[in-house]
Parts: structure tokens; sequence; C-alpha cells
């Protein structure tokens, strides 16, 4: 019985061991591909604040050994004497940002819930596009979008800036996904108890979709801050913050330093609102959930 009992001992620990090291390797892994993701941005914050004698030095060091705001000053100075105030250009981002945000998460919901709760007719194929949509860079139907813009008149306006970005197949995709998990049962108990679908779609199905929500709106942001116009915008004064850098950044080589100071401050709304809406996610989701 000793016996018995000291091998499954024994046994018991070769599994602990062989659990341990693999949680270890793992861990090792996930701390190398951190290190490599995190390097780029550390190199970006650093070369941000190097000095000009500094800036091309080979072979690139990843430190600085005197560290200054110079950058950020010549970028604040160069995208001053532009032909608008900087101002302008600040306040054109971040009307596009929300109001791309905004509507894209209004818009997918609506088409979302219809798409995943209701029966009709071609429910299926319209399923089917948009996954096959997500197949397709928004490049390869560029064109097209160009040449309808241009029949609606909204070439060098705000609306094509914003109106294009407000439709996401990934946007729509995710919500749908989304949706489908809800109960049957809630949704027939609503229209027992007299409310339509508009009711339903917003009192009922939407405040359980927060982490989804919250997830589709990480991304429109990020993409409506990248947003820059391209061939659609010629007025100074509808460009975004992210045209006028890449114009001040064309300059060469000399304004390396105001680069990456541009890239630091196009870097951070995006991570602070990724911040503030990834602890609404994890907290809904910590806290929600819906059962059949």
């Amino acid at each position: 019985m000793s016996e018995s009992k000291t091998h499954r001992l024994k046994a018991s620990s070769r599994r602990a061991g062989r659990k341990h090291l693999g949680t270890v390797m793992i861990f090792l892994f996930l701390l190398v591909l951190g290190v490599f993701m995190v390097l780029p941005i550390w190199l970006m914050f650093v070369n941000s604040v190097k000095p000009v004698n500094e800036m091309f030095v080979f072979p690139p060091k990843w430190y600085t050994l005197n560290p200054t705001l110079d950058n950020f000053k010549d970028t604040y100075r160069v995208l001053g004497q532009m032909w608008v105030p900087f101002s302008r250009y600040v306040f054109n981002s971040v009307l596009v940002t929300l109001s791309v945000t905004v509507l894209q998460c209004i818009f997918a919901s609506m088409a979302a819930f219809v798409l995943a709760k209701v029966n009709f007719p071609g429910n299926k194929i319209i399923n089917a596009i948009i996954v096959l949509a997500l197949l397709y860079n928004s490049n390869v139907i560029y064109l097209m979008q160009y040449m309808v813009m241009a029949r609606l008149r909204m070439i060098n306006t705000m609306s094509a800036l914003i109106f294009p970005a407000v439709s996401s197949a990934m946007g729509l995709y995710l919500m749908r996904q989304s949706m489908a998990s809800v109960p049957d049962a809630m949704i027939e108990a609503a229209k027992v108890d007299g409310a339509n679908l508009f009711t339903i779609c917003w009192r009922i199905v939407i405040p359980n979709q927060k982490p989804a929500l919250m997830t589709m709106a990480i991304f429109a942001f990020q993409g409506a801050w990248n947003i820059t116009g391209g061939s659609v915008i010629y007025d100074e004064s509808l460009k975004t913050l992210p045209t006028v850098i890449m114009q001040a950044a064309s300059a060469g080589i000399s304004r390396q330093g105001v680069t990456m100071a541009a890239a630091v401050i196009l870097f951070v709304p995006p991570v602070l609102f990724f911040i503030l809406a990834q602890s609404q996610v994890m907290e809904t989701m910590a806290h929600s959930g819906l059962k059949e």
C-alpha cells in the first residue's frame, strides 16, 4: 500500500512538474512576443526626444544621451505656419473621428440586429456578402467610391471623409455575431408585451451588447483618426491632422525629428481611447451574461 501511494505521489509530481514547465514556456514565449511588440513603440518615443546630432547615428541607439522637446516645438511651429491655424486641423480630425465612430456604431448595430434576429427573404445572401466583403481591401472599391461621391457632389467636403468610413463590414459582422447569441425567447417575450422592433433593438438587445459595441468603437476610432482624405479633399481648411503631418514630414530627412514627434502625437489619442474603452469592455464582460 505504501509503495502504491509513493508511486502515485511520484506520478503526480511529474505531472505537476510538466505543467509548471509548460506554464513557464508559455510565459517566456508571450514575454518575447510582448517585447517585440513594444520595441517599435519605444523606438518611436526615443526618436521623438532625440536631438538632431543623435538622429542619424549609425548603428541607431535605443536610447538618447541628451533628451529634448525641440522636436515637439518644431512640429507645432511647422504646423502653425500652414495656411490655416493648427487648431483647425485638430478640430477637423476630432469632428471626423467622433462622427465616424458614433455613426458606425449606430448603423452597424441596427443593421446587425435585423440580420441576426429578423427573418426576411435574402437574409442568408446578405450575410454571405458581408463575410465576403471582409476579404476586400478598401482600395479595391476606391475608384467606384470616388465616382459615387463625385455624382453626389461630396468631393472636397467633410462628407467625403465621414460617410465612406461609416460603412464597415468588420463592425457589422462583429455586431451580428454578438447579437446572434441573444436568446430568441427574450425577443419573443418583448413582442408579447407590445414592443416593436425598434424598441427591442435599442431597449433590450443593444444594452446587452456593450463588449461588442465598445470593441467596434475601438476599431472605428482608430481607423477614423488616421483618415487622411487622399484625393477627395483639396481645401486646406478641410484637411485633417494626419494629412498635414504627412505634408510636413515629406520635406525629407531634415524633418525626421518632426516626423517622430508627429507620430507620437497621432499615437496618443487612439491609445487613450483604447484604454478607456477596454476597461468598459472588461467590466461589462465580467458582470453581464445572457442565458436561454
